[in-house]
């Protein structure tokens, strides 16, 4: 059996949506201190919509892989409707990971969380302080 699934290998080599947004609403960068990676995510909002989203990322295959598909996930999708993605969503939607690199899907989502979460804090917009992580007691993510 494959190491890696046909689709984590096509978000590899051929990542959807990569870079920056210079007038993003919301920026989100976190990272994995383990295994050095490093996430960014850029979102573009208007009317409660995500309308383009961007992503940075520094680390394996299964990271680049797991900001790509996450990026196709949440395009389109209202605020509300991207926060839902869980890590095992992007899991699901690139085929698989191997266990040991699972980090990489939680990097995913939790990149999502914090541009988001930059977008409420940069426009006022009160929140659910439990939608989003306490990275001082998270054990694989922190915010860069």
């Amino acid at each position: 059996m494959a190491l890696y699934t046909e689709t984590v290998m096509d978000h590899f080599m051929n990542p959807r949506n990569v870079g920056s947004i210079d007038d993003a609403d919301g920026i989100g960068e976190v990272g994995n201190a383990k295994c050095g990676d490093i996430m960014k995510m850029y979102l573009k909002i208007e009317d409660g919509v995500i309308t383009d989203v961007k992503f940075e990322t520094f680390g394996c295959g299964s990271a680049i892989a797991s900001s790509s598909m996450a990026t196709e996930m949440i395009k389109g999708k209202t605020i509300e409707e991207a926060l839902k993605i869980t890590n095992k969503d992007v899991v699901d939607a690139l085929g698989g990971l191997p266990v040991h690199k699972l980090h990489c899907s939680v990097l995913a989502e939790e990149s999502i969380k914090a541009a988001v979460k930059a977008y409420y804090d940069r426009e006022g917009i009160e929140y659910d302080h439990t939608q989003f992580p306490d990275v001082d007691e998270c054990e694989t993510c922190r915010y860069v």
